[in-house]
């Protein structure tokens, strides 16, 4: 058995199939390619018992990962992370049998080590380089420490107001940096005007590459065999440009062609900041693909990994929520801030904004009754609090004791 049964790749849109060994962008149509493996392959010589007895970390998948060789993976020890129960928050929220999957544990601190492990390494397989990308600060982060690793050279072009940790991140990681004035879009624009100029440098933006969704979908892999090969019934993400919602919804779906799950598809849940919603206005009036958020421009939020106006990956996020009867909303910045700090006193867990508005999104789906008691419902905390300092200021006005005589 190879070590990857990668076959081809598809585009998302038209279907048009493309070489899996030479490297590709977006489809000549515009839109983004997927991975696609011999599973009757994968299932015939590979079952989950066998990977029970690998070692606990992200490239235990590697059948259905695109890296064909070992000697290809580039690593920084991106560990299998825990599925945590969250009875008191849970019991709080009216959801009881909660758990959180605790990405904050993984290298860089954020899920976004995922997608460069992945990204990164298959590029460095097929004779890439060089990267570029734009990002709200987490994926640089993540991308320049993996590109690091392989010895690659980083452009990263990141919106002036992105997380000054994340900044950090770069420039320690040896990362050109670049910062604008506007949101990641007009950080996209930037990289498209700076790769066209720099012949070698691949465009690894959200999307506009296919094997990053291939590193996210780890995520619902181990959720999947975490709960001994059975599907919950929601998983709840918060969703910018959407690549893990994507990538759990297309694992779940491989999973069930291999035969190695029971139960329905778990019914997924976009997540996302009321200042930009251009998912959850898409999914509220039932369109397949979103309009440009208006408001982008003006907006902020301390959820700002999850800005994203214009997502590439808008048409794929709206198609697994609609195929596994999921849905989609908006919360507030004071709830999720206030989520933040109850998780924290509940279960001693410090999460990012973009994690803590999907217990803002739980509470008020169960009030609404689209979540019930019985429901096990798993939350994305997709990276640690740490990087975020500034929205825990606000604990610092808390009651301050004497010290006792």
């Amino acid at each position: 058995m190879p070590y990857s049964a990668l076959a081809r790749l598809d585009c998302s849109r038209c279907g048009q199939q493309y070489s899996a060994d030479q490297v590709h962008g977006t489809c000549e149509c515009g839109s983004p390619l997927v991975a696609r493996y011999d599973l009757e392959q994968v299932a015939g010589t590979v079952s989950p018992r066998d990977i029970a007895g690998r070692a606990p970390d992200l490239w235990r998948y590697h059948e259905l990962l695109p890296v064909r060789s070992a000697r290809s993976v580039v690593t920084l020890g991106e560990r299998m992370t825990p599925l945590l129960p969250m009875p008191r928050i849970g019991a709080a929220l009216g959801v009881p049998r909660m758990l959180m999957k605790d990405e904050g544990t993984l290298p860089t601190g954020t899920f976004k080590a995922r997608g460069a492990a992945v990204g990164i390494s298959r590029a460095a397989e097929l004779g890439v380089t060089a990267i570029a990308m734009p990002t709200n600060g987490n994926a640089g982060a993540a991308w320049s420490a993996y590109g690091a690793r392989a010895g690659m050279r980083s452009l990263i072009v990141m919106p002036s107001g992105s997380p000054p940790i994340t900044q950090a991140e770069c420039t320690a990681a040896g990362a050109e940096v670049h910062l604008v004035d506007g949101d990641i879009g007009d950080a996209g624009a930037l990289v498209s005007r700076l790769v066209a100029e720099r012949p070698g440098y691949l465009n690894v933006a959200t999307l506009r590459e296919p094997y990053r969704i291939e590193g996210k979908k780890t995520i619902g892999l181990e959720i999947a065999e975490q709960l001994g090969w059975r599907m919950p019934d929601v998983i709840v993400y918060p969703a910018g440009g959407g690549v893990g919602l994507i990538g759990i919804h297309k694992a779940l779906g491989e999973l069930l062609e291999l035969g190695w799950v029971t139960g329905d598809r778990p019914r997924l849940v976009a997540v996302q900041a009321a200042a930009c919603a251009p998912v959850v206005a898409a999914f509220t009036a039932g369109a397949r693909a979103c309009a440009p958020w208006q408001a982008a421009g003006t907006a902020s939020s301390a959820a700002f990994g999850i800005m994203v106006p214009q997502p590439l990956g808008d048409v794929l996020m709206l198609d697994a929520l609609y195929a596994s009867g999921g849905t989609a909303l908006a919360v507030s910045d004071t709830d999720l801030l206030s989520a933040q700090r109850e998780v924290a006193a509940a279960e001693g867990a410090l999460i990012c904004p973009e994690s803590a508005a999907c217990f803002a999104a739980v509470r008020e789906l169960r009030a609404g009754g689209w979540l019930s008691e019985h429901d096990e419902v798993i939350v994305l905390s997709t990276g640690t609090g740490l990087i975020y300092p500034q929205t825990l200021v606000s604990a610092a006005a808390g009651p301050v004791h004497d010290p006792p005589q």
